[in-house]
């Protein structure tokens, strides 16, 4: 229904969360490398438990061999702390790219600039300055999927 793009995950559990996440969601998950860790690393599996071998998994070399193979114009939405566009403002649609950066650096800032209209943020208090990455993409894909929750429903 969706694809969770990240981009160069750093912390294996969160992947696997995020996978697992992916799979009761309905969704794919692109992975965009470097990566922090491999692929095959326990603690992924351990995180995804056995919802890994369901997933709808590719992963890329590159954010350039992505985006060459992956036609990306309103049809993304980029999460980052550097927008104050709350993510309820944006109207999600089957098929979508929802974009997130690795927990250490966040989505590049020329691929944010880039799609600045289409970026996205979940509010917070001043107090923290960002949340998880796994958390995150539930929080905005589950909004994604209550917009759209008619073709949810038929998968």
């Amino acid at each position: 229904m969706f694809n969770l793009v990240l981009v160069n995950p750093q912390i294996p559990n969160n992947t696997g969360a995020i996978g697992r996440l992916c799979v009761n969601a309905g969704c794919a998950l692109h992975i965009i490398k470097p990566i922090g860790f491999d692929i095959d690393e326990k603690a992924v599996r351990r995180a995804g438990l056995d919802y890994w071998e369901k997933l709808d998994l590719h992963v890329w070399e590159s954010i350039e061999e992505f985006f060459q193979k992956n036609e990306i114009n309103d049809n993304a939405h980029f999460a980052t702390t550097k927008t104050d566009r709350p993510y309820f403002d944006a109207e999600f649609k089957d098929g979508d790219f929802i974009f997130f950066g690795s927990e250490t650096a966040g989505i590049p800032e020329e691929i944010l600039n880039a799609h600045k209209e289409k970026n996205i943020t979940i509010p917070m208090t001043k107090d923290g300055r960002s949340l998880n990455l796994a958390i995150s993409t539930g929080i905005v894909l589950y909004d994604a999927i209550r917009q759209n929750y008619s073709r949810f429903k038929e998968i």
